[in-house]
């Protein structure tokens, strides 16, 4: 009990609350960046087979 409440009132533990916030921030900002690449990725790919299946079918 003793080491909690050093813990706590030592500048450990908000630095640790901060480092956690801001990784989780990080690890948020990465997961919009992968998904918005992939999503762009995606649609490239559709584009380019209705392309593709549309000048095999004598673009009709």
């Amino acid at each position: 009990m003793k080491r909690i409440l050093h813990f706590l009132r030592s500048e450990d533990g908000p630095t640790a609350v901060e480092y956690a916030v801001m990784l989780s921030l990080i690890i948020l900002a990465c997961f919009a960046s992968i998904t918005s690449m992939v999503n762009a990725t995606a649609d490239s790919y559709n584009e380019t087979y209705n392309k593709m299946e549309s000048a095999i079918n004598g673009g009709s």
